[in-house]
């Protein structure tokens, strides 16, 4: 039963990532990068030091780049993100499982949570905020368990927890807190218990306030003036949960998927009523409070989803994201399984009957864009170690999906090869790894690029954008060499499919030329 629950859950998680050797995930190649320049700073060769300055605190996105970095030491930078996604994955279905088990439901209802793991957030690369979600469900599940039965161990899980749902989303982190000092007061009149979780709140608030006192402004929003009701959104619940493939065969697997779960607990809570089970007014009332604490939860999120603006600050894509977790929550929501072993294991063959299928058929798309990714592999074999290189992606076509995958994938070249990149997340100044400012002594940084140039490479002028750089690589279906003309030592050196590849002559003062 456990064995089938795993390999249900390491599939989902990983299958996809294994067919393709580029994920098909948007922003994931330049998370590749951030942690390849976290793990090569000191390396001269790179050229990371002269670019970059690590602001790790101010700007606290670290584990999922921490897990890439450590692997990557032993491993290719793209095996090393893939690794690392897959952790950040496998958080929701544990933390389902754990958050479940706090509520005294049997774990196995965290089978469920894969229903999520490839939803648009996955697919946009919004890892972080994904592995947080989980990390929040498995910080609240803890509060629970301890409050129920404390232990010193696991009030040193719970700190650990929501240290590590601050260092993997610092946004999640005031929820994750909230949703435990909810806990400790729904649940007093059924445990008479509040210090199990107060040094664990406390010292993962001392974390917080430490933060808060060195943030960059990047960091600082305003909130509530931008705070509008958009019942219109209900409208765009399934598209802002799914909808990353093209065709309508995902839509469809969506709708079935969803439909099968609520026959599953139809059926499963109906035999859990035709069981019947005594329990204590406490044991009542804890149900009862933890069922609250999720429920309300839920509802802070569902609130934030018909609530938010898209933009906040330097974050995009802000309210539609709040549907995965109302979601994944709700998951918690559902009637525990019957008692005995055939009913569980009957269970976990059915649910993964459902998240499988939907699996395979992501399996399919990645295998689709692994292909699609070809010529770009061929492409990176003409670029040396550390290039200052500039890239446009004008062809945003060919993938099996409505995201713009190759948009951000030749930061694969930074993440694998070091140099320079035209774009660059660090302009933004809310990642681990900020650029350094451009007029300080011994910087050598790109120079800063008009907002959405990623979107739109038609602005790129040779004589304004392209100076700094020795390599240009353009994603085009006809020859983009008429975009060079303003500067004839760009000259296309080679072509692999889509790519197209330039390189600039340089004289050298002591004679000669520079290729």
């Amino acid at each position: 039963m456990w064995l089938i629950a795993l390999v249900t859950v390491g599939y989902v998680v990983c299958a996809p990532l294994l067919v393709a050797r580029y994920p098909m995930m948007t922003d994931l190649p330049f998370h590749a990068a951030n942690a390849s320049i976290l793990r090569h700073y000191f390396d001269p060769s790179w050229h990371f030091q002269e670019q970059f300055r690590p602001q790790l605190l101010a700007v606290p996105y670290l584990s999922f780049y921490l897990v890439a970095a450590v692997v990557m030491s032993f491993t290719s930078a793209v095996t090393a993100i893939k690794v690392a996604t897959a952790v950040m994955l496998a958080c929701l279905p544990i933390g389902l499982a754990v958050l479940c088990r706090g509520m005294g439901k049997s774990p196995l209802l965290g089978v469920l949570g894969c229903m999520v793991v490839w939803g648009s957030l996955t697919h946009w690369g919004f890892i972080n905020y994904v592995g947080a979600i989980g990390l929040f469900a498995l910080a609240t599940g803890l509060a629970f368990l301890q409050l129920r039965r404390p232990r010193r161990r696991t009030a040193v899980g719970l700190f650990v927890a929501l240290a590590a749902v601050f260092f993997t989303h610092p946004f999640r982190f005031p929820f994750a807190i909230a949703a435990v000092v909810a806990a400790a007061i729904l649940l007093y009149p059924s445990t008479h218990r509040l210090r199990p979780v107060v040094m664990p709140v406390v010292g993962a608030l001392f974390v917080f306030f430490a933060w808060w006192l060195v943030k960059p402004p990047m960091m600082e929003t305003e909130l509530w003036s931008n705070l509008t009701f958009d019942a219109g959104r209900a409208r765009e619940w399934l598209p802002s949960l799914y909808g990353s493939l093209s065709g309508p065969e995902e839509g469809r697997a969506v709708k079935r998927m969803l439909l099968q779960v609520a026959l599953l607990f139809v059926l499963f809570g109906g035999l859990r009523l035709l069981q019947g089970r005594e329990r204590s007014r406490r044991a009542r009332s804890f149900g009862w409070g933890a069922h609250g604490v999720v429920a309300g939860s839920a509802l802070v999120f569902l609130a934030i989803y018909f609530t938010f603006p898209t933009v906040l600050g330097g974050w995009w894509y802000v309210w539609p994201r709040e549907a995965t977790p109302a979601l994944f929550l709700a998951l918690a929501l559902l009637p525990d399984l019957p008692r005995g072993r055939g009913f569980r294991l009957l269970f976990v063959g059915l649910a993964a009957g459902i998240v499988l299928p939907f699996t395979q058929l992501q399996v399919r798309a990645f295998a689709r864009f692994d292909e699609a990714t070809k010529d770009f592999t061929a492409a990176m074999e003409h670029l040396p170690h550390a290039p200052k290189l500039l890239y446009l992606v004008f062809d945003r076509s060919g993938a099996p999906t409505n995201r713009a995958v190759f948009m951000h994938l030749p930061a694969y070249v930074q993440a694998e090869r070091g140099g320079w990149l035209s774009f660059h997340f660090a302009d933004f100044g809310a990642t681990p790894m900020a650029y350094r400012p451009r007029d300080e002594p011994g910087a050598m940084v790109p120079p800063q690029v008009p907002v959405r140039w990623e979107w739109t490479p038609e602005v790129f002028d040779p004589k304004i954008h392209g100076a700094f750089f020795d390599w240009v690589l353009v994603r085009s279906k006809s020859n983009p060499s008429p975009l060079m003309f303003g500067d004839p030592s760009l000259q296309l050196v080679a072509r692999e499919g889509t790519w197209w590849i330039f390189h600039r002559e340089r004289f050298l003062p002591m004679g000669g030329w520079h290729r």
